[in-house]
């Protein structure tokens, strides 16, 4: 995947890219300067992710951040029927935390 189809999600104090595929590449996680958790970016699929979407062909793909937000929606269509997920990562209190919310 080109880097250009990569969408960035974050607490201001780590954060994440979502690829188009609905799959997250890169999480350095607690903060920034961690080790990632998450690499596929740089490597296989051996260097971990984590994704989300559906397992039929997708014929219609669209994505979205949420007005004024870093609050990501990827919904997807396929023959089967239809899906959103919500990526973001909230502000965080005494913990970071990495939402997904699927929508079916």
């Amino acid at each position: 995947m080109k880097i250009e189809e990569y969408a960035v999600i974050g607490d201001c104090e780590t954060a994440a890219l979502v690829g188009r595929d609905g799959s997250i590449d890169w999480l350095c996680w607690p903060n920034f300067a961690s080790g990632a958790c998450f690499a596929k970016l740089l490597g296989g699929d051996e260097n971990g992710f984590w994704k989300i979407a559906p397992t039929a062909e997708v014929r219609s793909l669209s994505r979205c951040y949420r007005e004024h937000t870093l609050v990501l929606e990827t919904h997807f269509e396929s023959e089967e029927g239809a899906v959103t997920v919500i990526d973001f990562m909230p502000i965080r209190g005494r913990y970071s935390n990495l939402v997904r919310l699927v929508h079916g």
